[in-house]
């Protein structure tokens, strides 16, 4: 696939993810234990025997700038292979950020010509799924498309957060409506798109169009072949807090058809200092585990149930940890008690404290992020003994015991530093 140049958006805020994306790119977020987002488009691209990547940054790119580094885990150094991060050109202010999808291919016209491709595939750096962009490349070639936009059946529910096609019995594109409140259809859009080269840089000339979905997409239906490539695979949008928790849980069903092991899904483990000096998990003698993911370096005397445990985390004697999600060198001390909590790295949670993500009331400062009955914990934080904490609440980062009013958090509180 020598002749296809991929470009890879990895620039998204991802504010929907609140503190988990206070200091890092939503692409940058921790998935699965060892794995951050991003790595399953780069194995994606691997798999498919890819060659060159252009990254587009914007949002604090500096840890998915580190984690991406030369592409060496992904096998992208070579002669002839290479990875190349490109932010915005000058981005010393907003206005000057890629303003959506075409705006950013836009600005990277000359990148878009260096290695003269027939096609540009266009992929997105924030989702969980396992795609061969081969048969889509092939799709779009035999029905001599302009361009085409993989797209799969979601729930109606969920058609709020897509664009939605109507199409003909060919699979060409017909209507088009963008995140509708009352959808004509629940084909959704996988925000993956392959263009022939000539007629991207055509479109591109155009400077209004700064969006595919928003803006190019619903003004070229009508008089360029545009198709919908059909997929049925493993798909998973982890951009809310509720997706990235359910996409966890798809993780420990054996059913849901997330398997980052067989998919051949790889990350930078030298970035993240898994090469050579993490050991392996230690379950001591009272410890019990029962379908939960365990990384290297954890050290288990509690009892961990339903949950996906990065490396170096540990859970102290009788402790107990339900539904959770725990990042990176995180410490659960004896007698504490987790259930459906999200933690992000180097949190350290006293003796006996009670932290449940159980709740009727969403969160008071953002309730359109976190209403589901999870609690969020920031990296860094430090959570008293003894505190009972109920859910939908937020810890931000770097919070210290001396941060908290009282040993008792009401649901749906939020606590940052004073």
């Amino acid at each position: 696939m020598s002749n296809t140049l991929v470009m890879l958006l990895a620039g998204g805020e991802g504010s929907r993810l609140n503190v988990l994306v206070q200091a890092r790119a939503k692409p940058a977020v921790p998935f699965g234990g060892i794995y951050r987002i991003i790595d399953f488009t780069l194995s994606n691209i691997m798999n498919s025997g890819m060659e060159r990547v252009g990254v587009l940054t914007q949002y604090k790119p500096l840890s998915l700038m580190s984690h991406v580094g030369s592409g060496k885990a992904w096998d992208f150094e070579g002669r002839n292979r290479g990875i190349k991060i490109l932010p915005p050109h000058t981005g010393e202010k907003d206005s000057d950020w890629y303003k959506g999808t075409a705006d950013a291919l836009r600005q990277n016209m000359e990148y878009l010509n260096r290695y003269d491709p027939e096609e540009i595939l266009i992929v997105s750096g924030d989702h969980i799924y396992y795609m061969d962009y081969t048969p889509m490349i092939a799709f779009h070639k035999r029905n001599r498309a302009d361009f085409t936009v993989a797209m799969m059946e979601v729930p109606r529910e969920q058609m709020i957060n897509f664009g939605t096609a109507q199409v003909d019995g060919q699979g060409r594109i017909k209507g088009w409506e963008e995140k509708p409140k009352e959808p004509k259809g629940t084909l959704a859009s996988l925000g993956i798109y392959i263009f022939r080269r000539p007629y991207l840089l055509k479109v591109l000339q155009d400077p209004k169009p700064m969006d595919f979905g928003r803006d190019l997409i619903p003004s070229v239906i009508k008089k360029d072949r545009v198709f919908a490539y059909p997929f049925s695979g493993y798909w998973r949008d982890v951009g809310t807090l509720s997706f990235y928790y359910e996409a966890h849980l798809d993780l420990l069903n054996s059913r849901s058809g997330l398997n980052p092991e067989a998919w051949g899904v790889q990350t930078n483990l030298e970035e993240e200092g898994l090469r050579g000096d993490r050991p392996a998990v230690i379950l001591q003698k009272n410890a019990r585990v029962v379908r939960s993911f365990l990384s290297a370096d954890s050290i288990i005397e509690g009892r961990v149930e339903g949950s996906v445990l990065s490396p170096g985390v540990r859970v102290g004697k009788g402790a107990q940890v339900l539904n959770s999600i725990l990042m990176h060198d995180c410490q659960v001390s004896a007698g504490a008690y987790l259930d459906r909590v999200i933690v992000d790295k180097k949190v350290c949670i006293g003796r006996q404290a009670h932290i449940t993500g159980q709740a009727d009331c969403p969160n008071r400062e953002f309730p359109g992020q976190l209403k589901e009955g999870l609690t969020l914990i920031g990296k860094g934080a430090s959570i008293p003994p003894k505190i009972k904490i109920q859910g939908n609440t937020i810890i931000y980062p770097s919070v210290e015991e001396g941060d908290f009013k009282s040993l008792q958090v009401s649901e749906g509180e939020t606590v940052r530093k004073r």
